[in-house]
């Protein structure tokens, strides 16, 4: 039972029921992936965003140095997007794709198709990334029963690895902490190494290519323990996101794919944050030179002005399901939603007209420049990731490499980096999944004057850091 709220305040920051939003923020809403003690001190409340900056209910000002969750390519306050969405919900709100269709879905399907590598023409909708990985996996066991080959059930990814937050998807995920409070989950999800070069073993991590062709045969090897037959998919993410944006070893596609060609493997690219955009190139494959089965994709899509994911499946694939009566026994309500569909190429418009995938290759560049300026700072120990998407981590001593104890990293990064760096105005990702790092993916209407606004924020925060170390 809800509590009576107050009726006698009065102001901005209250809800329509009078209630202050701090109070009622604590009393009834549950934060995504958030210790809700910390709402104890304040509730960090966003209530506006155009361009690269967000304010607060306060009216702070904030550099939005991950794309809100690295989505928002197009930059916050796009009025285009909101009258997209508007005049759909005008024309038909709603209808799902459960046996119909509707103009939205088949042109968002077809404009995807297009940017889609090789013979990736099928498009299933879901509302987001999980689902969409949710969706792979499924379809990926259910496509070897159709071949003939049932006991092909097993899925291979990368360890720290993040892949959704679904069961299926949440036993892709290779990050032990945040499954463990929900196992048993789904069997059959094995995990290999990462492409983390700084933490390779000293005998390859001078030698990229030599890793990259290690980190990749690292695949063949389980696929072989486990058996072939056994298994139906591999999970990638072009660059990692967990563990702080872990780029592809040169190579290191190349013998993925042959790998998965050789097993009859199913490769699936998880690019629900790296397509649209965000390593360069509408779909993050095509920067790395590799053609997925499937590709997995959501966060950017829209913006976020409209949550929408996609499942973008072979012809292969989607052969066995074209004739008779077999179907995907499998979808979303709201998979696909019209007004979601709408603002997408409303989205889409916006990266053509204003080149947006052709701003972040030419900028990537002076972006990572700009960052790895970091080095002379004695607490930064690697600089990494592609196109608007990097990873600095953070180590106690540069020359051994030596990384935070747990203890340690709790205080560095909740305890001080967090606020601090929001209270410089710069809203960014410090996380421990994996070793201590801070996340940056700025929306792609960015360019080197903010990265230099980005980097002097960090230099001054990660100074102060030091010293309290």
């Amino acid at each position: 039972m809800s509590t009576p709220a107050a009726t006698s305040v009065v102001g901005p920051n209250v809800t329509p029921r009078g209630t202050p939003r701090d109070d009622a923020a604590r009393r009834n809403l549950w934060g995504h992936f958030t210790r809700q003690s910390a709402w104890d001190a304040g509730v960090p409340t966003l209530v506006r965003g155009e361009g690269h900056h967000v304010w607060d209910a306060q009216g702070r000002k904030y550099i939005d140095g991950l794309s809100g969750l690295f989505v928002v390519q197009a930059g916050h306050g796009r009025r285009a997007l909101a009258e997209a969405a508007a005049k759909q919900a005008s024309e038909l709100a709603f209808f799902p794709l459960w046996s119909f269709a509707h103009p939205p879905a088949i042109d968002l399907a077809e404009r995807l198709a297009h940017h889609a590598p090789g013979d990736l023409n099928r498009v299933f909708f879901t509302t987001g990334g999980s689902e969409a990985v949710e969706t792979a996996f499924k379809l990926a066991k259910q496509y070897w029963k159709l071949q003939g080959k049932p006991g092909k059930h097993k899925v291979i990814s990368r360890s720290i690895a993040y892949h959704g937050s679904t069961h299926g998807a949440l036993s892709v995920t290779g990050l032990p902490g945040i499954k463990q409070p929900y196992e048993p989950l789904v069997p059959g999800a094995h995990k290999v190494p990462n492409t983390n070069i700084y933490r390779a073993a000293d005998d390859l991590r001078d030698d990229p290519k030599a890793f990259g062709r290690w980190a990749a045969d690292q695949i063949e090897t389980l696929i072989e323990m486990e058996g072939p037959d056994s298994v139906a998919a591999v999970f990638l993410e072009p660059v990692q996101n967990a563990g702080g944006c872990f780029p592809p070893p040169p190579g290191y596609f190349e013998r993925v794919r042959e790998i998965c060609d050789k097993y009859d493997v199913l490769l699936v690219s998880d690019e629900v944050i790296c397509a649209f955009g965000r390593i360069g190139s509408i779909f993050a494959c095509d920067d790395f030179g590799y053609v997925p089965d499937m590709i997995t994709c959501a966060k950017g899509m829209s913006s976020g002005y409209s949550p929408i994911g996609a499942c973008i499946v072979s012809d292969k694939i989607f052969e066995p399901f074209a004739t008779g009566s077999t179907s995907f026994a499998h979808g979303y309500t709201f998979g696909g939603h019209p007004v979601s569909a709408a603002v997408s190429m409303a989205n889409l418009d916006i990266f053509e007209s204003e080149n947006l995938t052709g701003r972040v290759k030419e900028n990537a560049g002076t972006f990572k420049a700009t960052l790895d300026r970091l080095y002379d700072l004695p607490i930064v120990g690697d600089v990494r990731g592609a196109g608007y998407f990097y990873g600095i981590e953070l180590v106690k001593d540069k020359d051994t490499r030596e990384s935070f104890s747990d203890e340690e990293a709790e205080r560095l990064l909740r305890g001080f980096l967090t606020p601090a760096l929001f209270e410089a105005g710069l809203y960014c990702r410090a996380d421990d999944r994996g070793d201590p790092v801070i996340q940056l993916a700025p929306p792609l209407t960015t360019g080197p004057a903010e990265f230099d606004e980005i980097e002097q924020i960090l230099r001054s925060v990660l100074s102060e850091a030091w010293t309290k170390l």
